[in-house]
């Protein structure tokens, strides 16, 4: 929570930075890919090293190198170094990649079965209030006291968060001695990629499951979108205000999602298939009125609707793949997931921004993001009903 709230400081603060040195939606686009850069190429590794070793002591060390690397933006100071923006964004990324996977393989090892749809009802709900919270005031803090405040608060809290989980009781299992001498494929951990890669298609349930964040990347243009309507389109100047509502209301819809989703349908697995297959209809018709709005006040609700959907199929699928994987794989399928997502999101920034510094008009390229939602909708459609009917011939066998 912690370390989160302070992360959307820094993603104002750096929007209003780029946008004051450049004004380039493309700029925008370029931070965002590097943040994404490093789940897709390392993202196997660090599954693998998270099954491997002390994942308490491996997220503790990313926090700590982070303080650093964050502290860094604060020489930016012209626009011949933005190119030290996308750097430390690669480096603070990659961090971050190796201790996500420990932490999302350690929420069963912290709570029994039953409790697991809790713990993801609460881990989504605090990144989103964290996210409208954090990018609201970082937007006020930016806007009031400038970026380099933003920066300083968001390195401070990687040391309070290194702190807190300094006192988590997290036992690491290790792995059963072979008595053997390792071959360099197995040193390397290009032998345990390969197992997780086998166990992922090997099991068709987790695959699907795997492919839902990537499915909703395709249109994750839309997080460059949200900074061009709030400092562009809405308004005139960078001040991380504009930027710093809509975030905010990325926020609240996210922590509003999942909860009204279990409400509604339940928290049987296939009540929250049905769930995840709703949600991206649900964020393509928010976004396709989004793009037609005429101010912010206006547009901010559709925001707020469009991430309801959002963090439904994102949290959903997050707990039916902690009931689902062993705890043996669990490092490997969560960095894998990650690596599609982050792909998806690094090609849909690109095409984005690349469509905006040709000239299209912003209001189409929201348009054609939000039709893209429909892609993975239609998939999870025709995928539920391909499993409906497999369920019905064996029970017809039977």
């Amino acid at each position: 929570m912690i370390s989160q709230f302070g992360n959307w400081f820094n993603y104002i603060a750096v929007f209003v930075l780029l946008q004051y040195l450049t004004g380039s939606g493309q700029a925008v686009s370029w931070f965002l890919i590097a943040k994404f850069i490093p789940s897709t190429v390392l993202g196997p590794a660090a599954g693998v090293v998270a099954d491997r070793v002390s994942r308490k002591k491996m997220m503790i060390t990313c926090d700590l190198l982070r303080v650093g690397i964050v502290l860094c933006f604060l020489l930016v100071r012209s626009s011949e170094y933005v190119w030290v923006v996308y750097v430390l964004a690669l480096l603070q990324e990659s961090l971050w990649t190796f201790a996500n996977p420990a932490r999302q393989a350690s929420v069963p090892n912290l709570c029994a079965r039953e409790e697991i749809n809790l713990a993801n009802a609460l881990s989504g709900a605090t990144w989103s209030l964290l996210l409208a919270f954090g990018a609201s005031i970082g937007g006020l803090v930016t806007a009031l006291a400038g970026w380099e405040a933003a920066i300083i608060i968001d390195a401070a809290t990687f040391v309070v968060s290194a702190v807190v989980l300094s006192s988590l009781d997290l036992p690491h299992k290790r792995s059963a001695k072979t008595g053997r001498r390792l071959s360099w494929r197995e040193l390397t951990g290009i032998t345990d990629m390969q197992k997780g890669w086998r166990y992922i298609v090997g099991h068709r349930k987790v695959f699907a499951l795997i492919l839902v964040k990537s499915g909703w990347a395709l249109s994750g243009g839309i997080l460059v979108m949200l900074v061009v309507f709030g400092e562009q389109v809405f308004s005139s100047g960078a001040s991380g205000s504009g930027s710093g509502v809509l975030y905010g209301c990325r926020g609240l819809g996210a922590a509003i999602g999942p909860i009204l989703a279990w409400r509604i349908l339940g928290e049987e697995s296939p009540a929250m298939m049905k769930g995840i297959a709703a949600s991206f209809f649900v964020s393509a018709g928010a976004y396709l009125i989004f793009s037609q709005t005429p101010n912010l006040w206006v547009a901010a609700p559709f925001v707020l609707l469009g991430h309801i959907g959002g963090a439904t199929q994102w949290v959903f699928s997050t707990a039916l793949l902690h009931r689902t994987v062993e705890d043996a794989y669990r490092g490997r399928v969560f960095a894998a997931e990650m690596a599609l997502v982050t792909l998806g999101l690094s090609v849909s920034s690109y095409c984005t921004g690349f469509a905006l510094d040709w000239g299209v008009n912003p209001r189409h390229v929201v348009m054609a993001l939000a039709g893209m939602f429909l892609i993975p909708g239609c998939f999870w459609v025709t995928f539920l009903r391909k499993r409906r009917r497999a369920e019905v011939k064996v029970k017809g066998e039977g």
